[in-house]
C-alpha cells in the first residue's frame, strides 16, 4: 500500500498552496468584483490588471504559504512538538534573517518584509523580549495564526484534541482571543482529516468539540446553513449573510477597516470569517477539493486564505492524488519550490512522535497499573 500519511501530508501541504495562490489575484474583493473580471475563478488565474498586480497571480502564492513552510520547518528542525517559547525562538529568526524567494516581488528577501502587520507583529514582540505564551495579547484579532496552523495538525494527525491544545499553546506568541481560537480550530480540523476514517460530518464535530464562544457559535451556524446547499456558487451570499452575525469585519473592508472598527479588540462572541466559512464550503461541496477552494476563492474578501485553508482540509481528507498535477506543476515553477521533500520530513517526524506517544502512554498505563495495583 502507497503510503496514506504521507499522501495526506502531500495534499495537505499542497492543497493549501493551491487555494492560496488561486484567491491572490482577488484578494479583498468583492465576490460580483470578481465575477465581472473574471467570471467565476476556477483555475489559477492571471493578475488582476497589469498595472497593479502586487505580484499576484499566475500560480504564485501569498504570504500564508511561506508562513506554512516555516513552521514546517520550525517542527522539523526542533525534531519534536513546539510550546510558545520553542516556536517564537524558531520562527522569527526564519521570518526576519533568512532571505527567501517572494515570487510576488521576484527576488529574494526576508519574509518579515512582505507580511501583513498582525504577521509582523512576531518580530515585533521579540525584539521586544516579550513572554512568549503574552505575545499575541494586544496584536489585531485575525486570520493571521489561523492562515499558517495547517501543520500543527499534521504532526498531531489523527488527535484533533491534542491539536487544538497545542496551537492553542503554539499561537498565544501571535494572536489572542478568538484569532488565537480559529487557530487552534484550525489544527483540529487538520488533524481529524488525517484519520482513515475522516468525513465531512467528522471534522465538523472536531471543530465543534474544541471550539469556544463566538467561534463555536459561528462554525454551528456556518455549517448549518450550508448543509442546505450544494452549489458553492449558490452558496457565497448566504454563507456570507450568516457570517456578518459574528464578523468584526465590515463588508467594505478595504475602506473601513481599521481602528474605526471593532477587529482590533478582544471578544467572547464574535468570529474571524475564515475557518469557518472554509468549513462552510467544505459542507457545500461535500468535502470536494476543488470546490471547496472554487467557493473560498469567489467568496471574495480575504480569499486567498479561506480557500488556502479549504483546500488544506480537503487535501489532507483525500491527499495529494486528488490534485491536479498541472497544478500541483505550476505552483512549484511559479513559487520555485518542491513541496515534497518537506511532507516526506514532515512524515518522518510524524511517524515519530507518534512512535514516541505511544510509549509514554504505555510506560504511563504500567505506572497505573502498579499504582492501583490492577
Amino acid at each position: 500500500m502507497a503510503d496514506q500519511l504521507l499522501k495526506k501530508i502531500q495534499g495537505c501541504l499542497y492543497g493549501g498552496a493551491i487555494g492560496d495562490a488561486m484567491g491572490a489575484p482577488a484578494e479583498w474583493r468583492m465576490p460580483h468584483e470578481i465575477q465581472a473580471r473574471y467570471g467565476y475563478i476556477t483555475d489559477l488565474v492571471e493578475a488582476w490588471d497589469e498595472e497593479n498586480t502586487r505580484g499576484r497571480g499566475h500560480g504564485r502564492y501569498t504570504d500564508d504559504t511561506h508562513m506554512v513552510q516555516l513552521l514546517c520547518e520550525c517542527y522539523i528542525e526542533h525534531g519534536g512538538h513546539l510550546d510558545a517559547h520553542e516556536f517564537f525562538r524558531r520562527i522569527v529568526p526564519k521570518m526576519a534573517l533568512e532571505d527567501r524567494w517572494i515570487p510576488e516581488r521576484q527576488r529574494e528577501m526576508p519574509l518579515v518584509e512582505r507580511l501583513f502587520y498582525p504577521e509582523k507583529w512576531l518580530y515585533n514582540r521579540w525584539l521586544a523580549n516579550a513572554d512568549p505564551r503574552y505575545a499575541g495579547v494586544g496584536n489585531m484579532v485575525n486570520c493571521g495564526a489561523a492562515m499558517y496552523a495547517a501543520p500543527v495538525g499534521i504532526v498531531n494527525a489523527c488527535d484533533p484534541a491534542r491539536a487544538y491544545a497545542e496551537a492553542v499553546d503554539v499561537f498565544s506568541a501571535h494572536q489572542a482571543s478568538f484569532g488565537l481560537e480559529a487557530a487552534a480550530v484550525m489544527a483540529a480540523c487538520v488533524a481529524e482529516a488525517f484519520k482513515p476514517e475522516a468525513s465531512v460530518a467528522s471534522i465538523i464535530d472536531a471543530a465543534l468539540s474544541v471550539a469556544k464562544d463566538g467561534t463555536a457559535d459561528c462554525i454551528a451556524a456556518i455549517a448549518d446553513k450550508a448543509s442546505t446547499l450544494s452549489d458553492w456558487r449558490a452558496a457565497i451570499a448566504p454563507l456570507r449573510e450568516v457570517m456578518r452575525q459574528y464578523d468584526t469585519s465590515p463588508d467594505d473592508a478595504k475602506s473601513e477597516r481599521g481602528n474605526g472598527t471593532n477587529d482590533w479588540t478582544a471578544s467572547r462572541a464574535h468570529s474571524i470569517e475564515e475557518v469557518p466559512i472554509a468549513l462552510g464550503f467544505l459542507v457545500v461541496t461535500g468535502g470536494d477539493v476543488e470546490g471547496t477552494m472554487f467557493g473560498g476563492v469567489n467568496y471574495g474578501r480575504d480569499n486567498d486564505s479561506i480557500a488556502g485553508m479549504g483546500g488544506a482540509i480537503a487535501g489532507a481528507l483525500h491527499g495529494g492524488d486528488a490534485l491536479r498535477r498541472d497544478w500541483v506543476e505550476q505552483i512549484n515553477s511559479a513559487n520555485r519550490i518542491d513541496l515534497m521533500p518537506l511532507a516526506a520530513d514532515l512524515a518522518e517526524l510524524t511517524r515519530k512522535l507518534q512512535a514516541q506517544q505511544l510509549a509514554a502512554a504505555q510506560e504511563r498505563q504500567a505506572a497505573f497499573d502498579a499504582l492501583t495495583g490492577t
